[in-house]
């Protein structure tokens, strides 16, 4: 049977964005923290070695295939910063738009550095993701 990798642990937030070996992503994992907890007003947790998440929800697709994942993220990789939105928002094609300069993949948006995006665009893109996901896997 299939176990999910990517689960919420215990580790702590703030222990693994200290050890960010770039002093200036470790800079911007702080303030996108401060941003994705104001915003959101969740608590950041670790889920896997390596994703800061922010709330949570329970999927299930007709497959079958289920499992939890963090409604929103951010991980201060090497290569990239990856933000995580829900996959399928519609809202999220129009957004990116005017987000600045970003790459894209299924559920990732990859930034260099905050200084690069529109910061209330940001927020936008967290808000409707959120909003999308809870609409679509409603918690019981």
């Amino acid at each position: 049977m299939y176990e999910q990798k990517t689960k919420e642990t215990d580790q702590s937030v703030v222990a693994f964005i200290e050890n960010v070996d770039s002093p200036k992503k470790r800079e911007d994992a702080y303030k996108l923290l401060n941003l994705f907890s104001e915003t959101t007003g969740f608590e950041a947790k670790m889920w896997g070695p390596s994703i800061i998440g922010f709330g949570s929800y329970h999927y299930k697709y007709k497959t079958g295939h289920e499992g939890d994942a963090p409604l929103v993220g951010f991980s201060p990789r090497k290569a990239k910063i990856s933000l995580y939105f829900a996959p399928g928002d519609p809202t999220r094609a129009e957004l990116l738009q005017n987000f600045g300069k970003h790459t894209t993949g299924a559920a990732c948006v990859y930034i260099n550095k905050l200084a690069d995006v529109d910061e209330d665009v940001l927020k936008k893109l967290i808000n409707n993701s959120v909003a999308f996901l809870l609409k679509t896997y409603p918690q019981e």
